[in-house]
């Protein structure tokens, strides 16, 4: 289904404002940190090489646990990306929240979300903090004890960042949320379900903003570069392949990281 190699898919542009800054938005890990460590690696080399000296800004565009092995382990390499940047301030630091992140903090606090959550991933989640799903068609005290075994070893600052998980940030022109925003509706009207969920009624009709939405949540097999939008999901669980877009007021840069091209 997906290309071992992503080009982007570009509509005619027009001159966007990044407000002066330097944007990195990083499209869905899925648990996947082999492939975030070497992603961020590439970005500080591109930052770099551009001889800039101003504090570029890192924009996670949400879904960092499920379906991947290492959900666990990439939200601790996000809780240092956010201290090194509160603690030094070599860079600015946002992540957004992605559906399953809001599945998962369902969960904590309810059962009944759990038979859902590893249909689309939750399983590899659980397993990466050492907590077993329960197997075939479990009853709702199974779910229970499910739960309340996870709650016991998912860490306080795991679930203190994740609810802490913004929902949408803006620099200038660009507007960065992990699904896409509601057709017709000004930004202030934009709901929390809309953000996290909207599919079709977003990618296949414009959006009126005025001003282009980075975007992921939706796996495509090019990244997608447009005038009203930009997706960089390249479904990195399923293809090995992690995709950033760096933005500051030309052309949009795509930067990439696979194992397999690393090799």
């Amino acid at each position: 289904m997906f290309k071992s190699l992503f080009r982007p898919k570009q509509q005619p542009g027009r001159a966007v404002s990044t407000d002066g800054r330097v944007v990195y938005a990083v499209g869905d890990v899925h648990g996947r940190l082999d492939l975030l460590d070497g992603l961020v690696d590439r970005m500080t080399e591109d930052y770099r090489a551009t001889g800039r000296e101003d504090r570029p800004v890192l924009v996670m565009l949400g879904d960092y646990v499920d379906r991947g092995a290492q959900s666990a382990a990439v939200i601790d390499r996000l809780i240092d990306l956010k201290a090194q940047a509160a603690n030094e301030g070599r860079f600015e630091f946002r992540a957004l929240m992605g559906n399953h992140e809001e599945t998962l903090l369902h969960f904590l606090d309810d059962p009944q979300a759990g038979p859902s959550w590893v249909e689309y991933g939750g399983g590899e989640t659980m397993a990466s903090y050492g907590v077993q799903r329960p197997v075939g068609r479990a009853d709702p005290e199974v779910w229970e004890q499910t739960r309340q075994a996870f709650r016991a070893a998912f860490p306080v600052a795991h679930a203190t960042f994740l609810r802490q998980l913004e929902l949408m940030v803006v620099y200038g022109d660009y507007v960065f949320v992990h699904a896409g925003v509601r057709p017709g509706l000004p930004l202030e009207r934009q709901v929390a379900a809309d953000l996290l969920w909207i599919r079709n009624e977003f990618l296949d009709n414009p959006h009126g903003l005025g001003a282009t939405v980075v975007h992921g949540h939706t796996p495509v097999e090019e990244v997608f570069v447009g005038r009203q939008r930009i997706n960089v999901d390249t479904g990195a669980y399923a293809t090995g392949v992690l995709t950033a877009v760096r933005l500051d007021g030309g052309e949009p840069k795509i930067i990439q990281f696979s194992k397999a091209r690393a090799a």
